[in-house]
Parts: structure tokens; C-alpha cells; sequence
């Protein structure tokens, strides 16, 4: 008898060799196996006749091979086959079909797949690339697979993708995963608590797997294809229930853990209200109480702090850091990039220095001397606010007071980096508590013998409080998934002055319009960015580069203004030299790359140009169009395409066009891409989904997250072994798929 966690060598019909093609698709056990869902389900129970088909549809069609041949043209070699029912015949053709001119013999059964077109010239009706198999070939077949090919027609038959080799086909799956049902042990467990199975009417394990392989007659083949079926539903919602289970298991662990318990009185509220540069949203009053009151909980704050761009996130961040500062604890606020951390740093000067807060910035482009010297003031503790880059990560960085880490652009660090600066948080408190003077800390900081005393004790055993900030909107699907373990706050207002940006799209064959409409802009006294997709020329593109585009506009174009190129392989020195010109208004135009996507504030910048818009991913896009609209005048975002745009290509121009609303774009993002390249799945640490679809499961994941917490509660009606039954079923089963899905 199989087992789930049987390695798949061990099915009939696989063995040693085939089991390492199969792992190449995510396939080590029977279990993965089994998971290994049809991508579509073809009715060859009553197919189409040739004489039914309509242009425009998708149909399964069982005929017979009449004729084939191949015959080439100026451009490729064609391949094309007639299959006929009775009278009726119908024509199908494949472009570059040399390798099927001996795969076909008058005569055979054959199972087509694709969508009916009519032929303009001739009226006939015929298939372009379909997708096709052989049946009732057989011959050679022992009499076990002549059983199973019965199993291929007069039924609702599986299509599986295949496993990059001729052998392993959609056919050979339906065999070995029929062989793999039948040696199933018949005493499965099941991992569901039997309160949920209960409560949700979901199907046995057993008979989900079953029926998702091998569906009955009588089920509706549009349930099939979307997945509605109550087998899909079955091990779809397992496998999310595991999921938000696991974070559930974070969440709870968390709160099980040491926290600091910071004070939020009177003299903290007035530290916090004098910092403030001008009356604060409604969102952002909304979003620091909400950070605030995680802060004086007894155990670590893990916040995820969502805001569009320009939505004031930073301000909200500094606020969040005061509250740790006057409790006598440091902050430590890491950006992805120099010039982000930069800024950061230049911000929090400008905003807490006149308030006696020491602040220091920590980048690997320093010089050895001063980064040893700023690393002496953070170990001792004289540094309360610490700005860096992953060079906060390194191990000569050791934290005297650690309470706070603040983590922007969270999606630019992989998911263990966040937790490799929370963890040495931590170990930094462990080694080095107490090691600066009282009198060390500034002005700000007039605490009490009896509150000192307090928070450095706290600070041996305490983690730190972690806010992660994203100016990238996430759906709410990906929120409980990625960032599942962390609360969430969205900042969903824009400040007071901020006029909405205007978006349109041109061809580029009006460049000398906009060429001229940014003069006038930058007559007006504004200034402007115009960014390419790529930094120097390639003879396989034709793609504008930004280096030759730079000497173009700065020779010829705008030869009387003032331009400047940034780029990511410049020297750190000179990009933030131009940076620097650029925000002191020095330069009028900044001709760049993607480098200025995050974190480059200039509010007078008010015209964005985009050229080849088409080639960037819309989430790029909006990053982009927010380095404008900071400041009070009308800002301009121009959407520049040349030659041909895809579909999708449109789809993202269209809703640049319509909207301003990150979220809106970023859930139309995610449809486009897929979870796995929202934000790329090994960087983000995205689980590795086997049955489940993030876009279109969303009602069963916001389902599975409920189940979840409920199974959790103090009061839930479930036993403590069922909960153990399911947690030691998730390590079992699950855990090799979910690497973030950690289980004590």
C-alpha cells in the first residue's frame, strides 16, 4: 500500500529514472503526485461532430485520421492533417510542423483540442495548433494498459501538463496516477479537524483526490475548468487551511514571546506632536494609533505599514521611533538602496534633529574609519536612530538598546533578511545592554532613574518591535499570504495639496510635442524626468537607451537647459552627486533608468516622460509616476510607446491612464503576472502553491484564514489532538512545499 509521503519511485510505472524527470516539476512523493491537478478536462463522453462546430468556439473533437502531409511556404514548413466523421471533415494545421510528418496513419482514433476557425478563403472550418492525442493505440500494451486506455474515451478525461519529456505525456500521468489511486492506502487520515470538514461540507481527502482525477459522469465540466468542483474545492482549502494555519501558529508564538511594553504617556505624546511637519491625515492619526497601541503590548510588534506613494508613511515611521526613543530604546530603519537610506537620513535630520535626536547613517560606501566610529555610537548606544542599508546587517553591527526595526521597501529584501536585522536586534541587546552612560543620551531622553532602569533590564530578553513599510500596494491576497504573519495598516489617504496626476498616453511619433510641452514646463519653473527602459544600446534590441538618449536631449534638444543621467552602473559617488544637483533644483531635467523607482523626493519635479512604456511592468510603472505629484503644482506623467504593444501591454497603459489608485492597479498587477512574479518568489519567499490559485481562490483563502484563527481560539470546539493531528499532518505533508510555514 502507498502512503502520501511515499517516494513516487516506489508507484508502478515510474521507478528511479522517471522519478528524477518528476522531480524537475515539484514531484517527490505520492502525495505531490496526486496534487498534480489536470489543467483542463476534455468531455469524451459527448464530443462535438465536425458538422456542430461553430468559428469562434472551443471544442474536443473524436475522429478519425484521413489524410496528412506537409507542405512548405516562403516563410515556414506547415504540417496539416484532416480528420474526418463520416462526411464531415475538418482540417487542422501546424506552423513549423516538421516533427509530425511520421506521427500520423490513415485510420487512427484521434482526440483534438483547440479553438474553430473558418478559413477566409475557402469557408472550411479547421483548427490552428491544436492540442491532440492518439487513441485506441494500443497494441503493444499488456492488458492492464489497455484497460487504462479505456479510461481516455466515453468520460470526462484529464489533460495534464507534460513533464518535458515524449514519454511522460498527459496519457502516461492518467495511467501511473490511476495505478497511484488504486495502491492508496485505504486508512488515510485526514488532516482537516472534522469540526471544519463538518461545518464546511467538504469531501473526504480520499474521494477529492479521486474525483479531481477521474470525474463522474454527471459533473458539470465548466465547475471542472474553474476549479468549482467539490473535490477542487476539497484540496484547495487544505492546502490554504495550512497555510494561514501555520501563520496563525506565528502570530500566536509571537505573542508568547518577550516584548518591550513601551510607554505611551504625556511627555511622549508631546515629543511626538512636535515633530509633526504639518497637520496629519485622518489615515495617518488612524495608522499610528493603531502602531502605537501594538507598542505598548507586552510582546513584539509585527506591523505591516501599506501606503501609496506620497501617502506619508515616513512621517508615520518617525513617529513610531520617537515612542521607542523617549522610552529609552534605539531604532534601526533599513532601506534597500544608498539614495533611499540617504534620504531617509537627510528626512529625519531635518524633522527630529532640532529636537535633540541623535541620528546616524550607515551605508557600505563609507569609509572604513567612519564606519568603525558610527559602529562604536550604536553599540554604546549613543546613536538612537540608525538609517542604513543591508550594511546594518553585518556582524560588527551590535545594537545597545534595540527596540524598534523599521524595514522600507520590504519586497527589496528577501523575507530572511528581514528576519536576520530582527534577530541581531535582538543579539545585540543580549551582549551589549548598558553599555553606554546615562548622561550619553540627549536632551529629548529626561527619564527617571526607575523608568531607565526598567527599559534597560527589558532590553536583555525583549525582542524588538518591527514595523515593515511598502510604498507597493499589495492585494489583500497576497497581504495574508506573504505577509501573513504581520497585522496590517493601510495608509489610504494623501495629504492635504496634492493634486492627482494626469496620465496620458502618446505614440512616439509626437515626440516633438512632448518635447515641447516639457520645455514649457520647465519654463514654468518646474523640472522633469524622462526615463528608458534600458542604460546603452544592444544591436538584439531597439530599445532608446538612456546614455545615448542623455547626449541627444543635453546636445540638441534642450541644449540651453540644464540636464543630467542617472543610472545604476555610475560610480555611488557621482549618482548621488547628480541626485543631489537634481533635488537642489541645480539640474531641470534628469535623464535616468528605473534607479529613481524608489525613494527619489523632488516636489518640484512635475512631469514625468516614460519612453517604451509598453516594455515596463505596471507596478513599475505606478513607482515611477509617483517621484511627481509631490509638491502643489498639476504634474504630467507621459506614456511614450513605440511599435507594437501586446495585449497585456494594453491592459497596463489603459489603467496607468485611469487610475492613480495603487491598489487598484496593483490587484490588476497580480492578475497579469501571477503571484510567483509579483514580487519573484524566491526573493519574497512566496509559498509554492500546488492546487491553489491566489487569484482566483481569494474567497477560499480569506475562508481558510478564518478557519484558521478559529481553530486557534481558547474556546474553538475542536480537542487538542485533533490540533495535534493536523500540525503533525502539516510538518509531514506540507512543510518541504511552504518554507516560511514554520512549525515549533
Amino acid at each position: 500500500m502507498l502512503e502520501l509521503t511515499t517516494p513516487v519511485q516506489y508507484v508502478k510505472g515510474i521507478g528511479p529514472k522517471l522519478s528524477e524527470i518528476l522531480a524537475t516539476k515539484g514531484i517527490a512523493t505520492v502525495g505531490d503526485l496526486l496534487h498534480y491537478l489536470p489543467f483542463r478536462y476534455e468531455d469524451r463522453l459527448n464530443p462535438r461532430g465536425i458538422a456542430e462546430l461553430r468559428p469562434g468556439e472551443m471544442a474536443t473533437v473524436i475522429g478519425e485520421v484521413r489524410n496528412s502531409g506537409l507542405f512548405r511556404t516562403r516563410r515556414m514548413p506547415i504540417f496539416q492533417l484532416t480528420v474526418g466523421q463520416g462526411r464531415s471533415r475538418l482540417r487542422c494545421l501546424w506552423f513549423h510542423g516538421s516533427y509530425l510528418q511520421e506521427k500520423f496513419q490513415p485510420g487512427q482514433l484521434i482526440a483534438l483540442y483547440g479553438k474553430v476557425e473558418q478559413d477566409q478563403r475557402s469557408g472550411e472550418l479547421q483548427i490552428i495548433q491544436p492540442q491532440y492525442e492518439l487513441l485506441g493505440d494500443s497494441s503493444g500494451d499488456s492488458m492492464e494498459d489497455k484497460a487504462a486506455a479505456s479510461l481516455e474515451v466515453g468520460r470526462i478525461v484529464p489533460i495534464y501538463e507534460s513533464a518535458g519529456q515524449g514519454r511522460i505525456t498527459a496519457r502516461w500521468f492518467r495511467r501511473v496516477i490511476r495505478r497511484a489511486l488504486e495502491d492508496l492506502t485505504p486508512d488515510l487520515a485526514e488532516t482537516i479537524p472534522s469540526a471544519v470538514r463538518e461545518r464546511l461540507a467538504l469531501v473526504s481527502e480520499r474521494e477529492a483526490l479521486r474525483k479531481v482525477h477521474w470525474p463522474e459522469a454527471g459533473e458539470s465540466l465548466a465547475d471542472l475548468q474553474s476549479a468549482r468542483t467539490a473535490a477542487h474545492i476539497r484540496l484547495i482549502f487544505e492546502e490554504l487551511f495550512f497555510v494561514e494555519l501555520g501563520l496563525e501558529l506565528k502570530r500566536r508564538q509571537l505573542k508568547a514571546q518577550t516584548g518591550v511594553a513601551f510607554q505611551l504617556n504625556e511627555r511622549v505624546r508631546g515629543a511626538i506632536k512636535k515633530i509633526l511637519p504639518f497637520h496629519p491625515t485622518a489615515a495617518q492619526k488612524r495608522v499610528l494609533k493603531e502602531i502605537a497601541d501594538d507598542m505598548q503590548k507586552p510582546y513584539p510588534m509585527r506591523r505591516l505599514l501599506q501606503g501609496d506613494v506620497g501617502s506619508g508613511k515616513t512621517i508615520v515611521s518617525f513617529q513610531a521611533a520617537i515612542i521607542a526613543i523617549e522610552n529609552g530604546y534605539q531604532v534601526a530603519l533599513m532601506a534597500p538602496t544608498e539614495i533611499l537610506a540617504q534620504q531617509h537620513y537627510f528626512s529625519a535630520r531635518r524633522i527630529l534633529e532640532n529636537a535633540g535626536y541623535r541620528i546616524v547613517l550607515l551605508t557600505g560606501s563609507l569609509e572604513s574609519d567612519r564606519k568603525r566610529d558610527i559602529r562604536r555610537h550604536i553599540a554604546q548606544g549613543d546613536a538612537q536612530l540608525v538609517i542604513g542599508t543591508h550594511a546594518l546587517l553585518e556582524e560588527k553591527v551590535e545594537f545597545a538598546r534595540p527596540g524598534l526595526v523599521i524595514v522600507d521597501e520590504q519586497h527589496r529584501f528577501g523575507v530572511l533578511q528581514r528576519l536576520k536585522l530582527m534577530k541581531k536586534s535582538s543579539d545585540g541587546g543580549d551582549a551589549h545592554v548598558g553599555t553606554a552612560a546615562p548622561e550619553s543620551l540627549p536632551r529629548a531622553q529626561s527619564r527617571g532613574p526607575a523608568e531607565r532602569s526598567s527599559a534597560e533590564t527589558k532590553a536583555v530578553s525583549a525582542e524588538p518591535d518591527v514595523l515593515v513599510m511598502t510604498a507597493t500596494p499589495i492585494p489583500r491576497t497576497l497581504a495574508l499570504t506573504l505577509y501573513g504573519d504581520l497585522d496590517l495598516s493601510v495608509l489610504d489617504e494623501l495629504p492635504p495639496g496634492r493634486t492627482p496626476i494626469v496620465t496620458r498616453r502618446i505614440t512616439d511619433d509626437r515626440t516633438s510635442e512632448v518635447w515641447d510641452f516639457l520645455r514649457k514646463q520647465v519654463g514654468k519653473g518646474h523640472q522633469a524626468y524622462v526615463v528608458y527602459p534600458v542604460i546603452a544600446e544592444n544591436e538584439e534590441t531597439e530599445l532608446k537607451a538612456a546614455v545615448k538618449m542623455y547626449r541627444e536631449l543635453s546636445a540638441k534638444v534642450f541644449a540651453d537647459l540644464k540636464v543630467g543621467l542617472l543610472h545604476g552602473r555610475l560610480d555611488p559617488d557621482l549618482k548621488d552627486q547628480v541626485m543631489r544637483r537634481f533635488q537642489q533644483g541645480e539640474l531641470q531635467i534628469l535623464v535616468a533608468t528605473t534607479v529613481i523607482e524608489v525613494g527619489v523626493d523632488v516636489p518640484n519635479a512635475s512631469v514625468m516622460v516614460i519612453e517604451h512604456a509598453e516594455r515596463f511592468g505596471l507596478a513599475q510603472l505606478h513607482q515611477l509616476r509617483g517621484r511627481i505629484g509631490r509638491g502643489a503644482a498639476k504634474s504630467y506623467c507621459i506614456l511614450m510607446t513605440g511599435g507594437k504593444v501586446t495585449e497585456d501591454g494594453e491592459r497596463r497603459l489603459d489603467a496607468m491612464v485611469r487610475t492613480n489608485d495603487g491598489f487598484q492597479i496593483a490587484e490588476l498587477d497580480l492578475e497579469l503576472r501571477g503571484p510567483g512574479e509579483f514580487f519573484g518568489t524566491r526573493q519574497a519567499g512566496m509559498p509554492s502553491f500546488r492546487v491553489a490559485n491566489l487569484i482566483r481562490d481569494r474567497q477560499l483563502l480569506e475562508l481558510a484564514k478564518r478557519e484558521a484563527a478559529a481553530v486557534m481560539a481558547p474556546n474553538a470546539e475542536i480537542t487538542q489532538v485533533e490540533i495535534s493531528q493536523a500540525l503533525y499532518a502539516m510538518r509531514a505533508r506540507w512543510q518541504h512545499t511552504y518554507g516560511l510555514v514554520e512549525v515549533a
